[in-house]
C-alpha cells in the first residue's frame, strides 16, 4: 500500500498545540511542508478551561492550513495516559494477546472497560523473555479530546503517546547512535525520561516542568501566573552558580537561582530515574543526554545539565533526516526543532513501520474505521436491493397492466354513475347558494349583542365622578392616503377576498375641573387598555385631551377604540 503524499501531525501539550504538514518525498522519506503552532493558558487555575482552549487552537489552526475532513494523527501528554512496562516470559504469539490482556486488567489502575489501552512488544534482545509497554487512558477523558479534534472538522486516524512518539522519532534520526541515549523532553506540566538501547526503551513521566518553575517564580514576587510566565521568558535562565558573576539586576539574579533550584530538583529526580532504570529494568548507564520539550529554551539549560551529568549534552533534533520545503524559514523551524519530535514521530506512522506503534482510537473512531472497511459490502448490499427493487417494478407494472384490463371492463358502469354525480353537484351548488344567503343574517344575530357588551364594557370603566361620555361615534377606518391598508395585514386577505378594515368607534366627553387635572382621563384611559374587545389609539391627532386652563369648567377629550372584531356597521342612504 502506497504511503500517503500528505500527512498531517498534531501535538496535544497542554500549554502549546502544534500542527505539522508533511509529504513525501520521490525517496520516500519525509518533507515538512508547514509547521505553526498556538499558545494556550499556562496558569493550573485555568485547567477547567483547558479543553475549551484546545479546541479554540484547534480551530485556528486547521482554518489557517486550510485543512477539513483531513485524516490526522495526534499525541497525548504522557501525564494523562498510564504506562507499564512489563516483562513476559517468552510465549507464542497465539498467547501474547491473553497474557497482555490479563497483566493489563492486573496493572491498569482503573476498570477494564472505562479504558482505552493497547500494548507493543519492545525487542529485549533475549529469547527467554519478551517486554511489553502497556498504555491506558480513560475512555471519558480520550473521548473529550477526540471531540476537540473533530469539532475543527479533522478526522482521527492514529492516536499516541507523546514518549513513544519521540522514541520513533529518535530512532529515524539517530539511527547511527550506539549506546544508551536519555532524551529529557522538559513541557509544561511534566518531564518525560526516555532510556533507548539498541534493543531496549523506557520512559517515565516525572511531575516537575516549566509550571514548577512558573509557580516558584509567582511564590516570590506575589504576582499572578501569568506575570510570572511573562517574566520567567523575558528575564529567566539556569544560573550558573559557582564563581559566575551574577547579574547586575537583582531580579533576574533572583529568577535565575530560583530556576537553578528548580532545574537541581528535577536533576535529582532524574539521577533517581536512572538508578531504577539500571537496577530494576536491567538497562545502561546513559552515554549521553538530548534535550527537547518548550521548556529546554531557557539559556545555560544544556550546561546546566552537563554540568551535573559530566556527559555530552544536546538539543534533540528531529529534522535531522527530515527535509524542509522551500516555502519555509529554515533558521525558524531549527529554533523550533526540538519541540517538533512528536510531530516527526507520529508522521512516520504514515510512512514506514516503526519501532513503536501504539493506536488509543477511541470506541467511536473504530467502529468509524470498520464501517469504512465494512463499505464495499454495504455498496454489494445496495446493489442488490436495487435488484430487488427492480424485481417488484416489474410485478408492479404487471399488476398495472392487469388493472387497466379491469377498468376498461368497468367503464360502462362508471359512466352511469357519472350522471348521478353531476346531479349531487348542482344540489350541492343550491345548498352553498342557500348558505351564503343566511351568512348576513347569522352574523346580524350574533352581533346583535355585541354594542351592548362594548358600552357595558365601557361604562364598567368610567370613572364614578370627574367623568362623563357626550357622543359615541363608530365607523370603519378609512383607508390611508397612501393606498396602502391598514394594520395589522396589508394587501388583499385570503383567497383574494378584500381586506376588513377594523372598526373604530370614538369617545367623546368632558371632564371637569379637578386638583388631578389630566389625570383623571389618563387613568380612565388606562383602564380601556385592560379591555379584551378593544384597543386604544392613543396617537395624535385622533387621540385628543385638552389641557386645564383657569377660564373653563369643563375641558374635553377624544379616546378612539380600535375593535379587535370588526362588526358590520348599517349603511344609511340619504333621501
Amino acid at each position: 500500500m502506497a504511503a500517503p503524499t500528505n500527512i498531517v501531525s498534531l501535538s496535544l501539550g497542554n500549554q502549546t498545540v502544534g500542527l505539522a504538514e508533511f509529504k513525501t518525498g520521490s525517496n520516500g522519506g519525509l518533507v515538512l511542508s508547514s509547521y505553526q503552532t498556538r499558545e494556550l493558558l499556562a496558569d493550573p487555575a485555568a485547567d477547567a478551561t483547558r479543553l475549551a482552549q484546545t479546541k479554540l487552537a484547534l480551530g485556528e489552526l486547521a482554518q489557517h492550513a486550510r485543512l477539513k475532513s483531513t485524516r490526522v494523527s495526534y499525541a497525548i501528554s504522557a501525564q494523562s495516559v498510564f504506562t507499564r512496562f512489563v516483562k513476559l516470559p517468552s510465549v507464542g504469539e497465539e498467547q501474547v494477546e491473553q497474557i497482555v490482556t490479563f497483566e493489563a486488567q492486573q496493572n491498569v489502575p482503573y476498570p477494564i472497560d472505562e479504558v482505552v489501552w493497547d500494548y507493543a512488544l519492545v525487542d529485549s534482545g533475549q529469547a527467554s523473555e519478551v517486554e511489553v509497554v502497556i498504555v491506558a487512558i480513560k475512555s471519558d477523558l480520550l473521548d473529550d479530546i477526540n471531540a476537540a479534534v473533530e469539532e475543527a472538522h479533522l478526522k482521527t486516524a492514529i492516536v499516541d503517546v507523546a514518549p513513544m512518539a519521540l522514541y520513533n522519532a529518535f530512532r529515524y534520526n539517530y539511527s547511527d547512535v550506539d549506546g544508551c541515549s536519555l532524551i529529557i523532553d522538559i513541557g509544561a506540566r511534566s518531564t518525560n525520561l526516555i532510556f533507548i538501547e539498541p534493543n531496549k526503551v523506557f520512559s517515565r513521566s516525572i511531575p516537575n516542568a516549566g509550571s514548577t518553575i512558573t509557580q516558584a517564580i509567582a511564590r516570590d514576587f506575589n504576582e499572578p501566573f501569568g506575570a510570572a510566565e511573562e517574566r520567567k521568558k523575558r528575564d529567566g535562565f539556569v544560573s550558573l552558580g559557582g564563581a559566575y558573576a551574577e547579574p547586575e539586576d537583582p531580579e533576574v539574579a533572583r529568577v535565575s537561582k530560583m530556576i537553578r533550584n528548580s532545574m537541581t530538583r528535577l536533576h535529582a529526580e532524574i539521577a533517581r530515574s536512572i538508578s531504577f532504570y539500571r537496577s530494576q529494568q536491567g538497562g545502561s548507564a546513559p552515554q549521553r543526554v538530548f534535550l527537547s520539550g518548550g521548556s529546554v529554551t531557557l539559556p545555560y539549560m544544556r550546561e546546566f545539565f552537563h554540568e551535573k551529568f559530566q556527559l555530552p549534552v544536546e538539543f534533540f533534533n528531529p529534522l535531522r533526516n527530515v527535509a524542509v520545503g522551500n516555502g519555509l524559514n529554515v533558521e525558524e523551524i531549527g529554533r523550533s526543532a526540538h519541540r517538533m519530535g512528536e510531530l516527526v514521530g507520529l508522521a512516520l506512522r504514515g510512512t514506514s513501520n516503526c519501532p513503536m506503534e501504539l493506536n488509543l482510537r477511541p470506541r467511536s473512531v473504530v467502529r468509524k474505521h470498520q464501517l469504512a472497511k465494512q463499505r464495499p459490502f454495504i455498496v454489494l448490499a445496495g446493489v442488490c436491493t436495487l435488484l430487488a427493487v427492480a424485481g417488484w417494478w416489474l410485478y408492479f407494472d404487471r399488476a398495472a397492466t392487469v388493472t387497466q384490463e379491469v377498468v376498461d371492463k368497468l367503464g360502462p358502469k362508471v359512466t352511469g354513475l357519472q350522471s348521478l354525480e353531476n346531479k349531487m353537484k348542482a344540489a350541492r351548488s343550491d345548498i352553498s347558494a342557500q348558505q351564503a344567503t343566511a351568512a348576513p343574517l347569522l352574523v346580524a344575530v350574533e352581533e346583535r349583542g355585541y354594542w351592548v357588551k362594548i358600552i357595558e364594557d365601557i361604562n364598567a370603566r368610567l370613572p364614578k365622578e370627574l367623568v362623563w361620555i357626550t357622543s359615541f361615534e363608530a365607523k370603519v377606518q378609512a383607508a390611508p392616503a397612501d393606498g396602502a391598508e391598514p394594520h395589522p395585514t396589508p394587501g388583499p386577505g385570503p383567497k383574494g377576498q378584500p381586506v376588513v378594515r377594523p372598526t373604530v368607534v370614538t369617545l367623546k366627553g368632558l371632564y371637569l375641573f379637578n386638583p388631578k387635572g389630566a389625570s383623571v382621563v389618563d387613568g380612565f384611559v388606562d383602564k380601556l387598555t385592560e379591555s379584551d374587545l378593544y384597543t386604544v389609539d392613543k396617537e395624535p391627532p385622533r387621540f385628543k385631551r385638552n389641557v386645564p386652563n383657569d377660564s373653563d369648567w369643563a375641558y374635553e377629550f377624544e379616546i378612539p377604540l380600535i375593535l379587535k372584531n370588526p362588526i358590520t356597521l348599517p349603511t344609511i342612504n340619504p333621501r
